[in-house]
Parts: C-alpha cells; sequence; structure tokens
C-alpha cells in the first residue's frame, strides 16, 4: 500500500504504467470516435469526399480500440487490476466490476459491428486508409440497417457507461476519500 491519504485512509495499489497508458489511451480513442459518429450521424459534411474520410477515421480509431482492447486483456493474465479499496461496500465493488466487465464487452463488439455494418453497405475498410481489410459479408442492406442501429444504440449506452464509471471515480475520490482515483493516475 502507498502513503495515507489526507483524511487517513489508505490509498490502493495503483495499476502498472502499461494498463494505465493503455486506460487513457483508449478513453482518448472512444471519445475521438464517438465525436466522429454524432458528427457522421448528425452534422455530416455535404461534401461526399470529406465525410467518407471522417468514416474512414472513426471505422480505424474503432479498429484501434478493438486491438488495444484484446491487448489490454491479454496483458491483464499477466498485470491483474489491484485491489479494490478494503472498505469499499459490496455492492459498489459488484458495481466497478460489472461495469468494468461491460467496457471490455462493448469495447470488444463495437468495432465488429462497425465493421461489419460497413461491409454491409457495400464499403471496404481501409485501417486508416493504408491497409485494406477483408469483406466479410458482402453487401446486404437489410443487414446493415440493423447493425448501423445496433452500433448507434450501443454508442449510447457506451457514453452512459462512461458518465457511471467517471461520476463513480470522482465519487470515490472526492466524497468516500479512498484514493480509487490514484489507482489509474
Amino acid at each position: 500500500m502507498s502513503a495515507s491519504h489526507a483524511s487517513g485512509t489508505l490509498h490502493p495499489a495503483r495499476y502498472d504504467a502499461t494498463s494505465r497508458a493503455i486506460h487513457w489511451l483508449t478513453a482518448l480513442l472512444v471519445l475521438a470516435g464517438a465525436a466522429l459518429g454524432l458528427t457522421i450521424a448528425h452534422a455530416a459534411p455535404k461534401d461526399e469526399a470529406t465525410k467518407y474520410t471522417l468514416y474512414d477515421i472513426h471505422e480505424s480509431i474503432g479498429l484501434t480500440i478493438l486491438a488495444l482492447t484484446l491487448f489490454r486483456l491479454a496483458w491483464r493474465i499477466g498485470h491483474p487490476a489491484p485491489p479494490l479499496p478494503a472498505d469499499m461496500p459490496a455492492p459498489m465493488r459488484i458495481l466497478a466490476r460489472a461495469n468494468h466487465a461491460a467496457f471490455y464487452a462493448w469495447l470488444l463488439a463495437m468495432p465488429v459491428v462497425g465493421f461489419v455494418a460497413t461491409n454491409a453497405w457495400g464499403f471496404p475498410v481501409k485501417l486508416y486508409g493504408l491497409i485494406p481489410l477483408p469483406d466479410p459479408v458482402g453487401k446486404n442492406v437489410p443487414l446493415a440497417e440493423t447493425l448501423t442501429r445496433i452500433h448507434a444504440v450501443a454508442g449510447w449506452v457506451l457514453l452512459g457507461m462512461i458518465a457511471l464509471h467517471v461520476t463513480g471515480a470522482l465519487y470515490d475520490q472526492y466524497v468516500r476519500r479512498d484514493g480509487t482515483l490514484d489507482r489509474m493516475t
């Protein structure tokens, strides 16, 4: 355990530097991807070339998140999360673990659904405009429409999960004063 907090509670152990870097990089990429997704959905430029460039960047960010999440899960095998504070109530522990599990599921599923939806619309995906990726489904407009709706709803759910995550971290830091936020900073 690290040094005592001003309130007298002990700080929980921190995540290792690689885990912290992946967490914050993923957070930045998710926010960038969400901003692009919202722009594309609600304020897409009239210029087709610009719109397709935004789609390409959004898709590439999503696939980068997928790769980072797979790496993060593999990394966790050898570098487990530090324990939650001993005085954290059981319901909060359960909620924290459930939220983290849901994050992993969403960060794996959303890019896959988005990738397949793009292919089902009949558009090839090139990672950062450089690496062409295979087309797993071919053009299938009904499938594309369904997957696009799923991807959009899942995006709003992910934003809600982020809000809960941030709220929980701030609550732990400033109300409970248990140093939980320090684990990832």
